[in-house]
């Protein structure tokens, strides 16, 4: 009898602490969703005790957070699309499914639709638009780079030297600078190739040339703000050169702005040249995706695909382009550090 009292005695003590237990388990989810309430209802809520952590954390962490305020969505997406145009303009003569020289000699059998052995179909004169997709991204690269290097080199020379010294100097060179703004670029550009000529080099020059206007007045607002900050002034007294001052202090302090807008700027010229091409005033044979837009307009109708896949390519990679500077400029720019 002894026996079965505590075993009885026993089993009510298992009852009474498992219900127990279980009643303290429900109290903690209880208490867990009453003091994290507004964590769960209020969308980016943070309690001033965390927010105090995360403020003490950082003041031990380097806040150079490049990488990781470049990796949203579209920009990723934007390195892609930029990586496979950069990739075919770079191997191109392995990629194609035809040489350069086949792709501009007149083939029998034009406008024929996409099959196996043309995966894109086949344009006027029987070219294949594939390989002309291909070959056409190492065109406007060949176009857009020389011209924005040079016209990055250019522009940051004059805004520097003009914001620096002040003056006479700077008035002079601003003047030209506005003067250059004030005509339509495209107009300008229409008047170089009349003179010149319509061979590539022209457009790169023609191009880089009105694209420093643009570079000299971004980096002369940026060096206006920079020549008088201390670490200048510590340079001018340690005795170095008006030379070194501006291109081994100020300029890589300043030259954030002009790496955003050159990614734009790419982007810009490849739609520039497509939309002249378009207009037939490209040179004649070339290999261009506004080229092939032009000789195709007029069978539309009959052969959609070779207007099709041009027009994909321009969009793709202006896209492409746009998308990567807007990354880097919200990467690049403290102020964008939070959002």
């Amino acid at each position: 009898m002894v026996e079965q009292k505590l075993l009885k005695k026993e089993s009510e003590t298992e009852y009474e602490r498992s219900s127990r237990e279980k009643r303290n388990f429900l109290s903690k989810i209880f208490n867990w969703i009453i003091t994290h309430i507004k964590f769960l209802l209020i969308p980016g809520y943070i309690s001033d005790d965390l927010m105090h952590r995360q403020t003490e954390y950082e003041k031990t962490k380097s806040q150079r957070k490049f990488i990781t305020r470049f990796k949203s969505v579209l920009t990723i997406v934007g390195l892609i699309l930029m990586f496979i145009i950069i990739s075919f303009a770079i191997f191109a003569p392995w990629l194609s499914p035809y040489s350069r020289f086949w792709l501009t000699f007149p083939q029998y059998g034009g406008w024929q639709p996409p099959s196996p052995e043309h995966l894109l179909g086949t344009a006027q004169d029987g070219f294949d638009i594939l390989g002309r997709m291909i070959w056409g991204a190492r065109t406007s690269l060949t176009v857009a780079l020389p011209a924005l290097f040079l016209a990055v080199a250019g522009g940051c020379v004059i805004g520097i030297v003009g914001a620096y010294y002040g003056g006479i100097i700077d008035t002079i060179l601003m003047r030209i600078v506005d003067i250059m703004l004030s005509f339509p670029s495209i107009v300008l550009i229409l008047v170089f190739i009349a003179i010149w000529g319509r061979e590539m080099r022209y457009f790169i020059l023609a191009y880089g040339i009105l694209g420093m206007a643009g570079y000299a007045r971004i980096i002369r607002g940026s060096v206006l703000q920079a020549k008088n900050l201390p670490y200048v002034d510590a340079a001018r007294v340690s005795g170095a050169s008006n030379f070194r001052i501006m291109f081994k202090h100020i300029l890589p302090n300043v030259i954030q702005p002009v790496i955003v807008t050159f990614t734009f700027d790419i982007g810009g010229i490849i739609l520039s040249f497509a939309g002249l091409s378009f207009l037939g005033f490209a040179q004649s044979g070339i290999i261009e995706w506004g080229y092939d837009l032009d000789k195709a307009r007029g069978s539309f109708r009959t052969a959609p695909w070779a207007m099709i896949f041009p027009g994909l390519m321009i969009m793709i990679t202006v896209l492409a382009f746009m998308l990567v500077g807007d990354g880097l400029r919200d990467a690049l720019d403290p102020r964008l550090k939070n959002l």
